[in-house]
């Protein structure tokens, strides 16, 4: 799974491996909340991780000409290692 600035902070153990991005000037999905999702995610032997990047606000799509920049090439990568 992608998320990009979710709001979500449920785990409930049967998660999919999982790629987050935030940046921790989103007022609506807190990059602290996303981390300790991704924490307990990998904690139930889930493969997970997360890029915040800082002052980045709520929507910053591809993050082109910011330090998001490769974000969806990096959660590509992601993805394809999870598929071999």
């Amino acid at each position: 799974m992608i998320m990009q600035y979710t709001s979500l902070s449920e785990v409930y153990g049967n998660e999919p491996p999982t790629y987050n991005c935030v940046g921790t000037g989103d007022w609506i999905a807190s990059s602290h909340t996303m981390q300790r999702r991704i924490q307990s995610i990998r904690a139930n032997g889930t493969d997970a991780e997360i890029e915040i990047f800082p002052g980045l606000p709520h929507g910053f799509g591809l993050g082109e000409g910011t330090v998001a920049e490769g974000w969806i090439h990096r959660a590509a990568a992601f993805w394809e290692k999870q598929c071999k």
